[in-house]
C-alpha cells in the first residue's frame, strides 16, 4: 500500500471513486511471476466499479453521480482488426491496470481519460446491481464470448476443465444455454465448490478412468465442447481425447509465459475434424450483456464471490485468492451503498 496524489480529472474524461475491484487470475500471475518489463509500479486492478465524482469540461457521456463499471481493454480503432470489429484482437491493445499509463482499480480513485471512454469499455450500471457484483462483469464477458464462439446449445455436453472462478462461471453459462455440464478438477476444495453450481457430473481430473466415464456419459460419442479453463498444458491433450468428432476444444486459460508450449495429437484432430479454438477476451458488447444478466440475477454471482476484503487488506486478499480455498475474491473500497 502507498499514498499517491488524487488523480487530476482529464479534460475529456472523468474521475471515478472506486467501490469494488475483483482480483483476476492474471493479477495473481503477475504477482507471482513479477510484472512485464517496463510495467513495475502500475496500480493494478482491472475489474472495477464505482461512482463518477468529477467530469472534465469535454466529457459528455457521463455525469457526476453515475454508477459505472469498467472492463480493461482499450483498442486503437485504426488497425486491421479494429476496422473489422475484432476489437479484442487489436494490434495495439492496452489494458487498464496493466499497461503503463493506465492505472487500475486497486485505489480509492481512478481517472478514466477520453480515450478509455471512447475506445475502452465503460458502461453505466443497471439499477439494483451492487458494485461488488458489477466488478465481476468483466469475468462474465470472457465466458459469454467463449460460449457464443463455441455455439453452446440445448442438449450439448460441455466439459469444463478447471473449477476456479472462470470454470464455475462456464458451468453456469453452459447450463443457462441448455447444456449438460461435466467438471474436471484436481483439488478437493474446488470440486466441492463447483457442486454449488449444479453441474451434472464432477470428477477428479487425476483419476485414470476420466475418459471412460465421459464416453459412458455421452453414449460413447464424447463431449460436444471441452473448455480448458486452467493454465495447465497437459489438459489440452486430454481435451482432444475426450471431445467428439467434429467437436470443439476451447483454449480459454492462458499458459505461463515462461512455458507456453503444448502438445496435441494432430491425427486425432485431423481425422476427427476437431476444432481447437483460442478464446481470448471479448467484443465490447458483452459488457452490457454481462451487466444486464447480473442485474436480472441470471447468473449466481453471490455464490461465485466467496471472499471480500477492504483495500488495506489486499495482501491477505491475494494470499486467499491464490490459496485454492476461494473462488472469486473482490476488494471493496469505501462504503458500499447501492
Amino acid at each position: 500500500m502507498r499514498e499517491v496524489p488524487e488523480p487530476d480529472v482529464p479534460n475529456d474524461g472523468l474521475v471515478m471513486e472506486t467501490k469494488a475491484c475483483g482480483i483476476c487470475g492474471s493479477d495473481l500471475r503477475r504477482w507471482k511471476e513479477g510484472p512485464p518489463s517496463g510495467c513495475a509500479g502500475i496500480t493494478p486492478g482491472h475489474e472495477a466499479s464505482g461512482v463518477v465524482i468529477k467530469v472534465g469540461p469535454q466529457c459528455r457521456a457521463f455525469e457526476v453521480g453515475d454508477r459505472i463499471a469498467i472492463a480493461p481493454d482499450v483498442h486503437c480503432s485504426q488497425c486491421y482488426y479494429c476496422k473489422h470489429e475484432m476489437y479484442n484482437l487489436c494490434d495495439n491493445l492496452r489494458f487498464v491496470g496493466i499497461t503503463p499509463g493506465y492505472p487500475g482499480g486497486f485505489a480509492e480513485q481512478m481517472a478514466l481519460t477520453g480515450e478509455i471512454l471512447v475506445d475502452g469499455i465503460v458502461n453505466k450500471m443497471p439499477e439494483g446491481l451492487s458494485f461488488t457484483h458489477a466488478a465481476v462483469s468483466e469475468l462474465c464477458n470472457s465466458v459469454l464470448a467463449t460460449h457464443e464462439k463455441a455455439g453452446t446449445d440445448k442438449g450439448d455436453t460441455v466439459v469444463v476443465i478447471g473449477a476456479g472462478p472462470a470454470g464455475c462461471l462456464h458451468v453456469c453459462v453452459a447450463k443457462n444455454r441448455g447444456a449438460r455440464v461435466i467438471v474436471l478438477e484436481i483439488t478437493d476444495a474446488r470440486r466441492n465448490m463447483a457442486e454449488r453450481f449444479e453441474p451434472d457430473l464432477v470428477m477428479d481430473a487425476s483419476e485414470g478412468d476420466v475418459l471412460d466415464r465421459i464416453k459412458e456419459f455421452t453414449g460413447g460419442v464424447g463431449a460436444d465442447t471441452v473448455i480448458c479453463a486452467n493454465p495447465v498444458a497437459q489438459t489440452h491433450a486430454l481435451a482432444v481425447d475426450m471431445v467428439r468428432k467434429g467437436g470443439k476444444v476451447m483454449l480459454f486459460g492462458g499458459l505461463p509465459k515462461a512455458n507456453p508450449m503444448t502438445t496435441l495429437n494432430a491425427n486425432v484432430i485431423h481425422y476427427g475434424e476437431i476444432e481447437v479454438i483460442g478464446a481470448f477476451s471479448y467484443h465490447p458488447r458483452f459488457h452490457k450483456l454481462s451487466l444486464k444478466l447480473l442485474a436480472e440475477k441470471k447468473l449466481p454471482i453471490a455464490s461465485l464471490i466467496t471472499h471480500t476484503f477492504e483495500l488495506d487488506k489486499i495482501n491477505e486478499a491475494y494470499q486467499t485468492a491464490v490459496g485454492g480455498e476461494a473462488l472469486k475474491v473482490v476488494i471493496e473500497i469505501g462504503r458500499q451503498e447501492q
